[in-house]
């Protein structure tokens, strides 16, 4: 049986997740505070953990970076704020994906798996568009195998992008997906973004990977000129 370790302090979403998730078949615990998270996790390792980033006593992120030293099981953050910030010191620090709060546990439950199976085949962590190549435990991107640097939001529209190929998205769909579904950004900032990515990526490759749809927003076609 998988075992699931939450640490989170608001009993509502802890009273929520209990009973949801050992519906679904996991084993389940729980620690409301950061050291006693760590206390856990040494004498009782976790299949994966649900780790909060505003915690008393230690906050999720000093947690995450002290479980990488001696582990590389899954973490998925949970914060209430969905700030773009958040989300990429929560990658930069060794977290395989986060979520912001509120939540439905129907998406928690679809990134949990996605977490698991990756954590059984190393091979997932790498997504592939033609030649471009995203590994997103190292949070290294490729053109025609050179490297390319991309911004913290660069990457996180890329990741969004190719997990999502052959699928338009709206500029509402990649905010939410991007920035956070309770972040305010105009949405000329998604054209801004995709610019700064084309330039990087298309330009670098000789070809059109990311298309504009009209009035609907953007794709990245897994074929040229789609």
């Amino acid at each position: 049986m998988t075992r699931v370790l939450i640490v989170e302090d608001d009993k509502g979403i802890v009273d929520f997740l209990l009973p949801e998730l050992q519906h679904e078949g996991f084993d389940v615990f729980h620690e409301a505070d950061g050291r006693s998270a760590l206390d856990h996790f040494e004498k009782d390792a976790a299949d994966i953990i649900l780790l909060d980033i505003m915690l008393p006593k230690l906050n999720g992120l000093e947690v995450l970076r002290r479980i990488r030293k001696i582990s590389n099981v899954p973490v998925i953050m949970l914060t209430a704020r969905g700030e773009t910030l958040d989300k990429v010191t929560g990658l930069d620090s060794g977290a395989d994906d986060y979520i912001a709060k509120p939540f439905e546990i129907e998406e928690l439950l679809a990134r949990m798996r996605a977490v698991l199976r990756r954590n059984a085949d190393p091979n997932l962590s790498i997504l592939k568009v033609r030649d471009i190549t995203l590994n997103s435990d190292s949070m290294e991107v490729a053109v025609k195998n050179e490297r390319v640097d991309l911004s913290k939001t660069e990457y996180l529209l890329l990741k969004t992008l190719m997990e999502n190929k052959n699928v338009v998205l709206s500029r509402d769909k990649i905010i939410n997906a991007v920035w956070g579904e309770h972040h305010y950004i105009d949405e000329n900032s998604v054209d801004v973004y995709v610019r700064y990515l084309r330039a990087k990526i298309d330009e670098k490759a000789g070809e059109e990977y990311i298309s504009t749809v009209r009035g609907s927003g953007y794709v990245m076609r897994d074929t040229a000129n789609a």
